[in-house]
């Protein structure tokens, strides 16, 4: 009799472990059960965050022709094509044809003009559009230019400064005086420096350009050690030693924020161009053209009007040249003047000289003359070879 209690007190034990194990499976499959039905609830129903989803909508069919996708359909016949502008077919050899609305324009009237025939495809100013100009407050233009805020609040002098002003005794001996490059002189005001700093970064980024105040090197282009002075036919100046603490004293205050007083300003015929903003003597260094090396013979059918000489080689394959179409400063935006009449040349205040720093050569902008403020910066594109065009230049 006692065996068989216990073996019932088994069998209900047994039932009761069963019963158990059963609802924890029930309760682990409702969880799992609850898991999916949340997902499937948050795949199919609405979003909360409805407004952050919706896609950008245009305002109107002109904004949307100016940002969709154009083919170059090309005519049977070109022979009646007439300037937009001027109304003219004369001078066909001049006329240049938009690439997206297929009207024609002169080379002198389109605006700004344009000096030379583009090699690739041509998009008139009309279906270009215009990039509207970024306002940039404080933060902006010095972050822009990588300055720090304590730096650009530095005073203009320096101890240091001060005593490289302190007169020197002459020599007993008189000798040839020589031109030396004098370092260019800041604006007092910080506002206006920063207006001045403005200017230069809205032309840099509507033409979506970096800021590099050096010379840079990239894979694909010229490496660094190609850039070699000795390698130029008939040799380079070097640049002597008091030209070259004026050097190291105009890099230095740029990277406190102390640029030359000058204003990058737009005109609606040559496009944008450089303004003194202050007076600047005779000889003062102004800037270093700056931007990407590359050797000269991959950059021949190159569409880039910014391109300067770096390098002349005997052997051509080795001549460099410096492209600010992706990278550059201020000297990028220097006009150029139109070296073919009297009344052009006499425009210029200012000229490109390449220098041998540390066996690397090096191109810089100097003033010709004293430039009085408001008077526009003007230098020769052909200083070396005449092969820029510049007939068309006003």
């Amino acid at each position: 009799m006692a065996s068989r209690l216990v073996k019932h007190e088994h069998i209900e034990t047994t039932v009761a472990k069963a019963k158990k194990i059963r609802r924890l499976a029930v309760a682990d499959n409702m969880v799992q059960l609850g898991k999916e039905l949340a997902n499937f609830i948050q795949r199919t129903h609405t979003p909360h965050n409805l407004k952050k989803l919706r896609l950008k909508k245009y305002r109107s069919m002109a904004d949307i022709m100016a940002r969709a996708r154009y083919a170059v359909v090309e005519k049977e016949d070109y022979g009646g094509i007439m300037c937009d502008q001027c109304g003219s077919g004369d001078n066909s050899e001049e006329l240049l044809l938009c690439d997206k609305c297929d009207n024609g324009f002169h080379m002198k009237c389109v605006r700004p003009i344009v000096v030379r025939i583009p090699i690739g495809s041509w998009v008139c100013p009309k279906c270009s559009g215009t990039k509207k100009a970024t306002k940039f407050t404080q933060k902006k233009i010095l972050d822009f230019f990588g300055i720090r805020k304590r730096d650009f609040k530095v005073n203009l002098s320096s101890p240091q400064d001060a005593r490289r002003r302190r007169r020197r005794p002459r020599p007993l001996v008189v000798q040839k005086k020589s031109r030396r490059l004098l370092p260019f002189v800041p604006t007092n005001d910080s506002d206006r420096r920063l207006k001045q700093m403005a200017s230069l970064a809205s032309a840099l980024t509507t033409l979506n350009m970096e800021f590099s105040n050096h010379l840079t090197y990239f894979p694909g282009m010229a490496p660094k050690s190609a850039n070699r002075s000795s390698l130029e036919n008939g040799g380079m100046q070097g640049l002597t030693k008091e030209d070259g603490e004026t050097l190291e004293r105009c890099i230095a205050m740029t990277k406190r924020g102390k640029f030359p007083p000058l204003m990058v300003v737009y005109d609606s015929c040559q496009g944008y161009t450089v303004e003194a903003d202050g007076l600047i003597k005779d000889m003062t260094f102004i800037a270093e053209y700056t931007g990407d090396v590359d050797y000269l013979k991959k950059r021949e059918s190159d569409d880039c009007d910014s391109m300067m000489t770096l390098l002349l080689t005997a052997e051509g394959d080795n001549s460099l040249v410096i492209c600010a179409d992706k990278r550059g400063n201020i000297a990028r935006f220097i006009s150029g003047i139109n070296n073919h009449t009297p009344d052009g040349r006499k425009k210029q205040n200012c000229k490109c000289l390449r220098y041998n720093v540390d066996g690397e050569s090096r191109v810089f902008l100097v003033a010709t003359r004293d430039i009085s403020e408001g008077e526009r910066l003007y230098y020769d594109y052909n200083g070396y070879e005449n092969q820029y065009p510049t007939h068309h230049f006003v």
